[in-house]
């Protein structure tokens, strides 16, 4: 996750920040097995990764709280830059 929040905190240059990292990375790091196992295509695996990558930008945005490391300055969330 931290490197995620370091790429996010390049966003102004890559417009990565947090919800477009966590679009991209949220289905490797939340691998649904109902989704492999069930073979969900359509709407329903759309809404599964729609979830999974809520999670993720959840994670992203609150990565001192959930891990107690010191916040990075200039991370981008959503396109914002916080100091």
């Amino acid at each position: 996750m931290r490197h995620l929040l370091r790429m996010a905190s390049h966003s102004a240059h890559t417009n990565m920040h947090a919800r477009n990292l966590a679009i991209v990375w949220a289905p490797n790091l939340l691998r649904s097995k109902d989704i492999e196992a069930t073979g969900f295509n359509g709407t329903a695996a759309f809404m599964e990764v729609r979830v999974q990558s809520i999670v993720v930008e959840f994670i992203l945005t609150h990565v001192e709280q959930l891990f107690g490391d010191a916040p990075l300055h200039g991370v981008s969330w959503g396109g914002d830059t916080h100091t």
